[in-house]
């Protein structure tokens, strides 16, 4: 250990001996910034430290952030560029940034600090965290999602993931100038959430299912009632007449936990127009396809699947885990009649994010669903341009018999969908 990192882990012992945890909730992060200031200069003088006048500014700041922040982690959060903090044990501290995941020179004292800065994040959102309860799901103030395991279930060290909440909604036309997709796929998609399709958003995890979904209930009408069920609360909706449900876990007695389940079924009685699910990872599916089928239309989900054939087999899947008693026939046919689109999204290797495909749910054929790809993101080749995966966004025309179609006659949008279709390949 350097000497200036020695100086200040003896500085910091002390102090942190010495306050009041009370006391230093009252104080302002200005007030706390002094008397810590005069702390640390009595301290080095005291113990014979000889510290230049840049570096006590930074142990000044260091103490602050973690008395009033998230320790070494809040010059991350501040970070506009970082868009996930991923903390596996004191010494390993990964970030990404534009799709692209590397280590930075950043490090806890030891790992008692990390767990007690873990400890700090679950205590303010009224979580906890220990060893009897080692993993939980909090939201920080600023609306960011963490997750945070501890030993014994983390065998390395605590693990904290922070996936950094946007301050601005990313909207379809920013999604096409970073080459997310093409504008007549914005354009389709755009005529779909207004039309009030059942729009499922599939990918993988930080693929942007999240900005996609926020960017689509842009264009949800402002005379709307929308409920929306999240674990986490992320989805920042403009409409006047949003009602944000967030799930409960269970507290120290081990009840009062609220599913998502719990709330689509709750939703249903508050008079809804659209329900928006964060993200369905279970038995709530099969609530969310009662909705979709009783009068909801517009409703939207994300998922976690690599195609949308696969979304759909996650939604059957799911829907098991609600009944016994339906057949896999009948779950198709009640899946067939609820969703309309699949929009498919991927992070490639180059840390882009592409909308891979735009797909029909158009029927059942046997016992087969059968989808219609109307987009399709097409790499040109697997090499690395200057590296950028190359590719290209075709579409392959729309059907006359597609719901698309049909909704957009009826808001009389059809003119402008037929205007995303007149090229047979999107550049």
């Amino acid at each position: 250990m350097d000497t200036a990192k020695s100086a200040y882990v003896q500085i910091r012992k002390q102090i942190f001996e010495a306050l009041d945890a009370e006391a230093v909730q009252s104080l302002t992060k200005d007030m706390l910034t002094q008397q810590l200031s005069n702390a640390v200069d009595m301290l080095i003088d005291k113990l014979g430290f000889s510290v230049a006048t840049v570096i006590r500014r930074e142990y000044v700041k260091s103490l602050v952030d973690e008395l009033h922040g998230l320790g070494p982690l809040q010059s991350l959060m501040e970070d506009e560029s970082v868009s996930d903090i991923m903390i596996n044990g004191c010494n390993n501290v990964f970030v990404e940034r534009n799709g692209i995941v590397d280590k930075v020179n950043v490090s806890f004292i030891d790992e008692d600090q990390l767990l007690q800065i873990a400890k700090r994040i679950a205590n303010r959102v009224g979580r906890r965290v220990d060893e009897s309860s080692p993993t939980c799901d909090a939201r920080l103030p600023d609306g960011s999602r963490v997750n945070i395991v501890i030993p014994p279930i983390a065998i390395d060290g605590t693990s904290i993931s922070i996936r950094k909440f946007k301050k601005q909604s990313i909207d379809l036309g920013q999604l096409v100038d970073f080459g997310a997709m093409s504008p007549e796929m914005a354009k389709v998609l755009m005529i779909a959430a207004r039309c009030r399709l059942n729009i499922l958003i599939s990918g993988g995890t930080g693929s942007g299912k999240t900005t996609m979904l926020n960017a689509l209930s842009q264009f949800v009408s402002e005379k709307e009632r929308i409920v929306t069920i999240e674990d986490a609360a992320e989805l920042k909706l403009l409409q006047p007449h949003v009602v944000r449900l967030e799930t409960r876990t269970a507290g120290t007695e081990g009840s009062g936990a609220i599913a998502q389940r719990d709330l689509v079924i709750n939703s249903l009685r508050m008079r809804p127009d659209r329900i928006i699910v964060g993200e369905c990872r279970g038995a709530e599916a099969f609530e969310m396809l009662q909705a979709m089928n009783t009068g909801h239309d517009g409703s939207m989900s994300t998922l976690h699947a690599n195609t949308p054939r696969d979304a759909i087999s996650r939604v059957e899947s799911m829907v098991m885990m609600a009944t016994n008693n339906l057949p896999l026939e009948a779950i198709r046919r009640t899946i067939v009649s609820a969703v309309d689109l699949v929009v498919q999204i991927s992070r490639l290797h180059d840390g882009s994010r592409k909308v891979m495909s735009i797909t029909e749910v158009v029927g059942i054929e046997g016992s087969n669903v059968v989808l219609e790809e109307m987009f399709r993101y097409q790499p040109i080749s697997a090499s690395l341009e200057h590296g950028k995966i190359q590719g290209r966004f075709v579409t392959a025309g729309l059907m006359q018999r597609s719901v698309l179609v049909e909704k957009a006659k009826f808001f009389g949008l059809e003119q402008q969908l037929s205007q995303a279709f007149n090229v047979e390949e999107v550049a």
